[in-house]
C-alpha cells in the first residue's frame, strides 16, 4: 500500500494549508508537478480562504480523485454518476472518521466565517488545532481509494 501521509504531515508542518499538504503529496500520482498543485490548492485552506466550509483536505481528495478518476466528456451520465458516488464515498469515509467535513465543525468553531489572517504555526497551534491528523487522515483515505481502483 501506498502511503503518502507522511509527506502530506511533514508538507503540513512545513507552513503549507491543509489542502496544499494533501495534494502536495499526491504529485507524482496525479501527474502533476508541485508548484502547480500548491497554487490550485491555496484558496481551499482553511476551509476554502479560512470561510471555514469544506475542509481544505477533504477538497483536496476530491481534486485528487478528479486528477485520477474524473470525467471530461459532459455528456457522459454514466461516467459523472460514478465519479460523484466515488466524491461521497470519500466525503462518507472522511466524516465516519472525524465526524464532518467541514471545517468550522472540525475545529468546534462557532464562526461562520473567520479572519483571512493565518494563524502562527507555533506549538500552542498545533496543541489545539487537530488540522495535522485530518491531513493525515485524507492522505491515508486517498492512498487506500487509489489502491483500491488499481
Amino acid at each position: 500500500m501506498r502511503n503518502n501521509s507522511d509527506t502530506a504531515v511533514k508538507l503540513f508542518e512545513e507552513g503549507y494549508n491543509c489542502s496544499q499538504a494533501v495534494i502536495g503529496a499526491f504529485c507524482d500520482d496525479i501527474g502533476m508537478d508541485f508548484e502547480t498543485a500548491i497554487r490550485l490548492s491555496s484558496s481551499f485552506g482553511g476551509g476554502m480562504g479560512r470561510l471555514r466550509e469544506v475542509c481544505g483536505a477533504v477538497s483536496s481528495m476530491f481534486m485528487i480523485a478528479g486528477l485520477k478518476c474524473g470525467y471530461i466528456d459532459p455528456k457522459d451520465m454514466d461516467a459523472k454518476k460514478k465519479h460523484y458516488e466515488l466524491i461521497q464515498e470519500l466525503a462518507q469515509r472522511f466524516r465516519d472518521i472525524n465526524g464532518s467535513i467541514i471545517c468550522r465543525e472540525l475545529l468546534g468553531l462557532d464562526i461562520r466565517q473567520d479572519i483571512p489572517v493565518p494563524e502562527e504555526r507555533t506549538e500552542k497551534y498545533y496543541k489545539k488545532r487537530p488540522c495535522l491528523e485530518l491531513v493525515r487522515c485524507a492522505a491515508e483515505i486517498m492512498d487506500r481509494i487509489i489502491d483500491e481502483k488499481n
